[in-house]
């Protein structure tokens, strides 16, 4: 069996869509802000659409893989977050892309 490399793009882009989903689930959990929630609830819709799309690329339907890859890169993105309070000006780069932020309590 050969792969082209639309298999290695779908493989990507379904790892991107968990990654992004999980980091939103992880924010959620530190903070509560309902964007949050909202993100990481759809994420799991998401996860399921874009693994979906890498079993149509896997088994031959290049094309109509990466589309539904490709809608839910898409529809994630959409999703209205909360980014004005969740990282300060000294954090890192790699604070954000770990989605590392402060647990905020209730007062």
């Amino acid at each position: 069996m050969t792969y082209s490399y639309l298999l290695y793009i779908g493989v990507f882009g379904a790892a991107v869509i968990t990654y992004l989903w999980l980091r939103d689930a992880r924010i959620f959990y530190r903070t509560a802000f309902p964007g949050y929630r909202k993100a990481a609830y759809y994420g799991v819709f998401y996860t399921a659409l874009g693994l979906t799309g890498l079993l149509f690329v896997f088994r031959g339907y290049e094309l109509v893989g990466l589309g539904m890859i490709l809608l839910a890169l898409y529809l994630q993105g959409n999703i209205q977050k909360e980014k004005d309070h969740l990282w300060s000006k000294d954090s890192t780069t790699l604070d954000r892309i770990l989605g590392n932020v402060r647990i905020q309590t209730k007062k």
